[in-house]
């Protein structure tokens, strides 16, 4: 029982940690405090992730529409999660720093097919599929050389940010966030904001730790819109007026 119970302990923290915390008693070990809470973020963040756009898929479903929902935005946001999930896993970082982008890239692939699928556009929603199922392939399977895959994440900033700040320009045109799910949006804010903490102290990589900021910002400008449009009805702009008076003729 005791070995188990070390076990379990070592998958959460270091030998160094452990004989801290288990042995010597000492609870007010900050760098060990830190590793551990980053730890236990990472996996709740992965725990999340697992369901986080499910409300998404299921709202697409339900109304059998994509409506309000710019497929541009969720393909370039499907790349930066992919290239992201790709980085990580071939320069060997731990999976509770980067295990969430398996499941965002499944359900984010999900919802770019239904939306294509709901437009009418059934057979480039299998093709789309496919070509994604390949560039995994590529990207995860050593084909692809790390030199490459470094400049890939060097530009998942820019990717990210056109990708979610033109789901906001849809959002402002619309006057509405439309079958966007407020569950996903408010969850995918919070992971972005865990994951700056988590990637500093489990990589300690730049490019990763930039890439979580701008995530940050971009999810922040969606939520705040959310929070904007909440009760007010889809295609509806409040524009302000300015009354004038309408010029009348004097006779001479």
């Amino acid at each position: 029982m005791t070995d188990l119970i070390r076990q379990g302990a070592l998958f959460l923290m270091s030998e160094k940690c452990y004989d801290n915390y288990f042995l010597e008693h000492n609870f007010l070990d900050v760098p060990c405090f830190k590793a551990l809470l980053s730890k236990g973020l990472g996996l709740a963040i992965i725990a999340g992730s697992v369901l986080v756009k499910v409300p998404q898929v299921l709202k697409i479903l339900n109304s059998k529409s994509g409506e309000g929902i710019n497929i541009v935005g969720v393909v370039l946001d499907l790349l930066a999660i992919s290239f992201h999930l790709s980085y990580n896993f071939m320069h060997g970082y731990p999976f509770s720093a980067w295990g969430d982008s398996t499941f965002l890239a499944i359900q984010t692939v999900t919802i770019a097919v239904l939306v294509l699928f709901f437009n009418g556009r059934k057979a480039q929603s299998g093709l789309f599929l496919v070509g994604y199922v390949v560039l995994m392939y590529v990207l995860n399977s050593g084909l692809t050389p790390m030199s490459v895959l470094f400049t890939i994440q060097s530009c998942n900033i820019p990717i990210l940010l056109v990708g979610k700040l033109s789901q906001a320009y849809t959002n402002y045109q619309a006057g509405s966030t439309g079958q966007l799910s407020a569950a996903t949006v408010i969850m995918m804010f919070a992971g972005s904001v865990a994951r700056i903490f988590t990637s500093i102290q489990e990589t300690g990589d730049f490019m990763i730790i930039l890439t979580f900021i701008a995530s940050t910002f971009a999810n922040s400008v969606i939520l705040g819109q959310l929070i904007y449009y909440w009760n007010k009805p889809a295609g509806v702009k409040v524009k302000a007026s300015k009354s004038k008076k309408p010029k009348t003729k004097k006779d001479d």
